[in-house]
């Protein structure tokens, strides 16, 4: 068996793409205005417009475990926290 020394690293920005995909995976989730998000150590923001009539606290618990699960499956990030900021809210 072959074993290489070394490590990788993942760019903060790579990782707030994963967030934010993650994100616009969820219930509720308003797709077609897509938001950001950002990385700092292990801390995650996640800005998100909400599809009108979406119960908003529901959907931001989906976006905090569905973001956690989605970074530690693709890049065994796992956050510190994961912070969700509600931009708007728009009709579907």
């Amino acid at each position: 068996m072959w074993v290489m020394e070394g490590h990788s690293v993942i760019s903060s920005e790579v990782l707030a793409r994963y967030a934010a995909d993650a994100a616009a995976e969820v219930a509720g989730v308003h797709t077609k205005q897509r938001r950001g998000a950002r990385v700092s150590g292990g801390e995650v923001e996640v800005h998100i417009v909400i599809d009108y009539g979406a119960n908003i606290p529901h959907v931001a618990a989906q976006v905090q475990q569905h973001v956690t699960d989605y970074l530690a499956r693709m890049a065994d990030m796992r956050p510190t926290v994961v912070n969700v900021v509600v931009d708007d809210v728009q009709r579907t």
